[in-house]
């Protein structure tokens, strides 16, 4: 049975007419018309589907749209608002770093897992502006890319933390920043993405 709910999609409120455990992405594609998640295993084990939900990623092909009820959800469509929200910008980019950085890196191919990968690395970048390689790799862990990108999707992610700090580089470093920066230096960086 169907009933009315309230989501918060990409900074705008919009009520849906859905059954209770109708899965998210069907909202998302067929009665929002948004493109950025896809439907890829429909199991929650490829990550192409993925969304933000008040800022962590979830995998929207298993999730109930009654759970998100009241809740802020973005999608691929709401990143650069949703980093001009974090950063208090007046105005949003037309791109979230991270997507600029993977057209910049040229990192994806076919095109089907970058809406996984893009909103995964835009939820770490939000956390940690620093990633060390490893940090990378287990953040995006779980998300498949059936072209394996994966080597151009790392310096995308590492070409996004340099924009996000170039583009506040004017701030005086903090307390907090020379932490991260130490916790960050062990060595991760010789390593090479698979």
């Amino acid at each position: 049975m169907a009933s009315k709910l309230k989501l918060r999609v990409n900074g705008v409120t919009r009520e849906v007419d859905s059954a209770p455990d109708t899965p998210l992405l069907y909202v998302l594609t067929d009665e929002m018309h948004l493109q950025g998640p896809r439907f890829g295993c429909g199991l929650s084990q490829c990550g192409s589907c993925s969304v933000l939900l008040d800022g962590a990623e979830i995998r929207s092909c298993v999730t109930p749209v009654s759970a998100v009820n009241g809740k802020s959800v973005t999608t691929l469509e709401g990143l650069p608002q949703w980093y001009a929200e974090q950063k208090t910008l007046a105005k949003a980019p037309e791109l979230h770093p991270i997507q600029q950085a993977v057209i910049d890196e040229q990192a994806v191919q076919c095109g089907y897992c970058y809406n996984g990968l893009i909103v995964k690395a835009a939820e770490l970048l939000s956390k940690n502006t620093r990633p060390s390689d490893r940090q990378i790799r287990e953040a995006m862990n779980g998300h498949l890319c059936r072209c394996g990108t994966y080597p151009r999707m790392m310096r995308a992610i590492r070409r996004a933390s340099e924009m996000m700090r170039d583009a506040h580089s004017g701030a005086e470093t903090t307390a907090a920043d020379e932490t991260e920066l130490a916790a960050n230096a062990t060595g991760d960086s010789a390593e090479v993405a698979r």
